[in-house]
């Protein structure tokens, strides 16, 4: 049962932490917020990457043995696959609310914002205790790899649901109540795996690819519209650094 509170409470701190900490930045002045967000994505790009390939990825190899490598990379590619599908799906429903692709993007609806956010937590969750039932140190490093990603994406919804007529108070509150999912995901899947210790480097080898996904198609795409070279650079600094960080605790964890 410890092992089961320490999930919930790294799940509530990937979910809910992260929105209200995103919530500062709708406080900021516009002009300065857009200066600093674009710092979150690429140290959160970073820090996806590493956390996929430097500690879920190894892990699921290691915990799978030598000859499941092959059903390993199978998974990986099965997970990339199923995160396609679910942004298609997604993409697919605002498209289909709204009449046109590129508005659906900017302009999703608050309902479909709540229950878009509340899937994402609940996987978010599923993925931080599929870490934890490997170990406390790899359940760390993803909760770190969740809440660093989740930041940017919580202020861009906390902005569509102010423009869509809630008050700033009534989106925070929603947008804390979707955190709540990742606690549900969690307890979900400690209670799933635990009885499948067996499908746990499977489960790690989807997480892994449910990272490379949401880096290497959600945000690096972001990144790429800006090509100066002073933002290029700085870009690339903070993402080695969100590789750095993840490297590092990685590294502390095994010594």
């Amino acid at each position: 049962m410890r092992l089961l509170f320490t999930i919930l409470l790294f799940a509530a701190f990937g979910g809910i932490a992260s929105a209200a900490f995103a919530v500062v930045f709708l406080w900021v002045r516009d002009e300065h917020s857009a200066r600093i967000l674009p710092h979150f994505v690429s140290f959160a790009t970073g820090a996806l990457l590493g956390a996929a390939l430097l500690a879920l990825l190894p892990e699921a190899i290691e915990g799978a043995g030598p000859g499941a490598a092959h059903r390993i990379g199978l998974t990986l590619i099965l997970g990339l696959g199923v995160f396609f599908v679910i942004e298609k799906l997604v993409l697919w429903w605002h498209t289909h609310a709204h009449g046109d692709h590129a508005k659906a993007r900017d302009h999703a609806s608050g309902v479909l914002v709540l229950v878009g956010d509340s899937l994402h937590n609940a996987l978010d969750g599923v993925l931080i205790a599929a870490a934890f039932l490997t170990s406390n140190s790899l359940g760390m490093v993803t909760t770190l790899a969740v809440a660093a990603h989740e930041i940017p994406h919580r202020v861009g919804d906390f902005a569509i649901l102010v423009q869509a007529g809630l008050s700033r108070p009534r989106a925070l509150l929603l947008n804390l109540a979707t955190g709540l999912a990742s606690v549900v995901g969690a307890a979900l899947a400690w209670a799933a795996l635990r009885q499948a210790m067996g499908a746990l480097p499977y489960a790690l080898a989807f997480a892994a690819a449910g990272f490379l996904y949401i880096a290497l198609a959600g945000l690096i795409p972001g990144l790429q519209r800006r090509a100066d070279p002073r933002a290029s650079a700085l870009q690339v600094l903070l993402m080695s650094a969100g590789v750095t960080l993840v490297a590092c605790a990685e590294r502390l964890s095994h010594q």
